[in-house]
């Protein structure tokens, strides 16, 4: 929203030497965010004056363009040129060569003395062309930053203008104005308007306002207009489409009266582009007031107004002279041939004010914003209008707006008041809203006393009826469509008052809490994969279809529930993830396009798993308690949502040096990370062969708990097909773990096993065994074989080829055996040994190398 400084002037005590930065400033104060500053002066600077043109000598050129040779007087008569420079006459007529025919002999015109400088720093100096020394130059409204016409010069009588000569072209044209910008939010639509954003800074000064509503006098009655039928009357979204409609009809306009420079100033310094008179009027009144209105040639309407909504099929065509196919719900102004504008959102052509227009109907309604809003996204048409109607406006307004509309159609383009009023329909005003005073206090902390509730409340123009002292009675004012609630209220009193008497304090946490024992253990997770040189980061949890398909199932084509988004943030990632692969492969994508050779990345994050029932099907309205009924349908409706954790790691470790090889990660790495997990919640997992559409099919490995028969989780090396597809290195490995379910399994308390002064005892051994059988397993049974002097076993060696048959390979275990109480012997070590050998030939038939 874009404030002209001279306009706001006219209802605040906003200081005639007040900046744009003076303003955003105080607005800031009651949560209007600044955005920017529109000052002409930034791009145009002077001497910038009205000059008459005295002599104009047309001379066709060598090249068969033809130039005009001109005299034009740049200060009043008699008087002299203050001006001194290159080409500068005292006498104070300028001999100025200029290309442009849309001029004569007596028009005044804006003329760029040289020193001037215009939009696009085009600094103007005397300077020789087509044989004449030319001191300034006449200016179009494009030159100027005043419009897009460079078609011709700019003739200060087409505006209504008679100025003398030498007078300030930039103060008669509004460019000393400037303008504030300001952000606001949905819910504060009033402040889409001068007179909501001078309410504003009276609140964020304490000085006086005056509403520019309360100037406009609205006459009690008039004969009967143009007839108006509200035909919405089953609501679509809770309340009707348009609950009142007010038409105003205005005769014996001029089509070709002028829109004054100073009204075309404002609309420019507010982001509009003037256009013709009734169209700068309409959206004049819109800035200044908030309601938007809408203009109609009334000899081209048929027949009564309609507001229905649309019939299926039916079609417009908007001013942008687009045909737009209308939907069912949308809500359409209509006559006796059909749709004539998309209401609250743009009129139609048909029915414009167009350059022949001497009869204008004002149209100003008040529209249901979710109608409009819906609308205006369904057609993708946003306007100044919609975005007004979307966030709700005045329901008062409407008359007011109108007989605006009507005042300046009669003062500026010599129209007549019909005396017809049209006025249909009875608006909904906000509803009483009772409030415990106390509230106030609960809420932010600060102990507001009752006057200065009293006062606040009354300042936004509500009205407070004190029925007991903890039960007041508020009623909103009007504008305010977004105070339904006694919290809202509470916030007006903690913003006007300030933000910053709401005291900062921090929490004090209880005495004897800390961290529960789960936070415990993912932190301890966390900093053990920190640790190992793994480096976290976070995705979003957003993901397509395809990803979540691809990585959260293991069979191709297997069913996999998601959770769909209703509004996803962007189309193609419409459901939350189901795996937290997508989005780390995603992460050492980047890094690796970014130079990184070598990724070690971990992520911790929750996934989403709907089960039967997702979602609520009834939501209790605002402020009522939904009961144990409700609540339970909601928690049913909540996606079981466990915490994963997951690495990805490609390129070589360590890397390559002088005299040093390096080594390619691979699944093993992937998986020495689950180890690592799991160790760090003193957990053992069960590594057996696995399968998964997105892993290579023979480098995947199933991961389990200890004597469990599901899967939770995978680690290995992505498929081939998966890894070009992702555009990754090759031999990318990951690994994914079901988190929650580890820390769940994971002992309250560890005991920690002593540790032995004794010696340990190491012995390998070799097995040969069938492909097929899995290291984890043979390393079970030696485990179990070798009993309880075994400290630890290790597979340090995997060997498949010369000298072993085909179909079997070699697998070497390194064994540690060590008692609490003594120096173990060779002897009894070799014995321990053996008997796991023997166990291991009894159960897979292996055979000692």
């Amino acid at each position: 929203m874009r404030i002209p400084l001279s306009w706001i002037r006219e209802y605040t005590q906003f200081p005639a030497t007040g900046m744009a930065e003076d303003l955003m400033a105080e607005l800031v104060k009651v949560g209007l965010e600044e955005e920017d500053v529109h000052r002409p002066t930034d791009e145009i600077s002077g001497p910038i004056v009205v000059g008459e043109v005295l002599e104009k000598h047309p001379e066709e050129q060598s090249n068969g363009k033809t130039i005009n040779w001109c005299q034009v007087r740049v200060v009043p008569e008699g008087q002299e040129q203050t001006l001194t420079g290159k080409g500068i006459d005292p006498s104070g007529v300028q001999g100025i060569v200029c290309g442009a025919h849309n001029f004569e002999r007596g028009d005044k015109v804006v003329v760029t003395m040289p020193g001037a400088v215009l939009p696009g720093n085009f600094a103007i100096s005397a300077r020789k062309t087509y044989g004449h020394l030319s001191a300034g130059m006449i200016a179009s409204v494009k030159e100027l930053g005043l419009g897009e016409d460079h078609a011709g010069i700019l003739v200060l009588s087409t505006l209504g203008l008679d100025p003398q000569p030498g007078t300030d072209a930039m103060e008669l044209l509004g460019l000393y104005d400037s303008a504030a910008e300001i952000n606001v939010t949905p819910d504060r639509g009033y402040a889409f308007s001068i007179r909501g954003a001078a309410r504003e800074y009276s609140h964020a000064t304490g000085t006086a306002f005056t509403d520019p509503a309360e100037q406009v006098q609205v006459p009690d009655a008039g004969t009967a207009g143009h007839e108006v039928i509200l035909e919405d009357s089953a609501p679509i979204y809770g309340t009707p489409g348009c609950d009142s409609f007010v038409a105003r009809k205005v005769t014996g306009v001029d089509p070709n009266a002028p829109t004054p420079p100073w009204m075309a100033a404002r609309l420019r310094l507010a982001g509009m582009r003037p256009i013709s008179l009734a169209v700068d009027i309409s959206n004049y009144v819109m800035w200044e007031l908030g309601q938007p209105l809408h203009f109609y040639d009334a000899e081209s309407l048929r027949g009564a107004i309609r507001v229905r909504r649309a019939a299926a099929g039916e079609k417009l065509t908007t001013l942008d002279e687009k045909e737009r196919e209308l939907h069912a719900e949308d809500l359409v102004i209509a006559d006796d041939r059909g749709a004539i504008g998309l209401a609250g959102v743009m009129g139609g052509a048909a029915t414009e004010v167009g350059e022949s227009t001497s009869t204008v109907l004002i149209e100003a309604a008040h529209f249901d914003p979710i109608t409009i809003s819906r609308s205006k996204r369904r057609h993708k048409l946003p306007s100044e209008a919609s975005k007004r109607n979307e966030r709700g406006v005045d329901p008062l307004l409407p008359a007011i707006a109108a007989q605006r509309a009507v005042d300046l159609l009669v003062e500026l383009a010599g129209g007549t008041d019909s005396g017809e009023i049209t006025q249909v329909g009875e608006p909904a005003l906000p509803a009483p809203i009772t409030l415990d005073p106390a509230l106030a206090e609960r809420t932010t902390g600060v102990s507001y006393t009752a006057e200065q509730l009293r006062q606040t409340l009354s300042d936004i123009g509500a009205s407070v009826e004190e029925r007991s002292p903890e039960s007041w009675t508020v009623t909103p004012p009007a504008w305010r469509p977004d105070l339904t609630i006694p919290e809202a209220l509470v916030e007006e009193v903690a913003r006007l008052i300030g933000y910053d008497q709401i005291p900062s304090r921090l929490p004090v946490a209880p005495a004897g809490r800390g961290l529960s024992a789960e936070q415990k253990r993912r932190r301890q997770v966390f900093t053990g994969l920190a640790g190992a040189g793994f480096t976290e980061v976070l995705s979003y949890p957003f993901y397509s279809e395809e990803a979540n398909q691809l990585f959260g199932a293991a069979e191709e084509g297997a069913e996999l529930p998601m959770v769909r988004l209703a509004n996803p943030i962007a189309s193609q990632h419409p459901t939350l993830r189901t795996t937290l692969l997508p989005g780390l492969l995603d992460a050492a994508r980047r890094n690796v396009s970014r130079g990184f050779g070598a990724v070690a990345l971990f992520e911790a994050g929750r996934v989403f798993h709907p089960g039967g029932t997702l979602g609520s099907t009834t939501i209790p309205g605002l402020g009522a308690h939904p009961g144990a009924e409700h609540i339970a349908e909601l928690e049913a409706g909540i996606p079981d949502q466990p915490l994963h954790v997951a690495v990805a790691l490609t390129g070589e470790e360590p890397a390559a040096e002088l005299g040093q090889q390096a080594r390619r990660r691979d699944w093993a790495d992937a998986l020495e990370s689950a180890h690592t997990v799991a160790g760090l919640l003193n957990l053992q997992l069960e590594v057996v062969q696995g399968s998964h559409q997105a892993f290579h099919p023979g480098r995947t490995a199933e991961l389990r708990l200890s004597g469990a028969q599901s899967a939770i989780g995978y680690a290995g090396e992505l498929h081939p097909k998966v890894v070009e597809a992702w555009g990754l290195p090759e031999r990318t490995a990951v690994m994914e773990l079901d988190l929650e379910a580890l820390i769940a399994a994971a002992a309250e308390k560890v005991a920690a096993e002593p540790i032995s002064g004794f010696p340990q005892t190491s012995q390998d051994v070799a097995l040969i065994v069938e492909d097929s059988l899995p290291s984890a397993q043979l390393r079970a049974t030696l485990a179990e074989g070798a009993g309880e002097l075994l400290e630890g076993i290790e597979l340090f060696d995997v060997y498949s080829g010369t000298g072993i048959e085909e179909g079997r390979k070699s697998l070497a275990y390194a064994l540690r055996f060590r008692a609490q109480d003594r120096t173990l012997t060779a002897e009894e070590a070799s014995e321990a040994r053996a008997a796991a050998v023997a166990l291991a030939e009894q159960r897979h038939g292996a055979v000692q190398r």
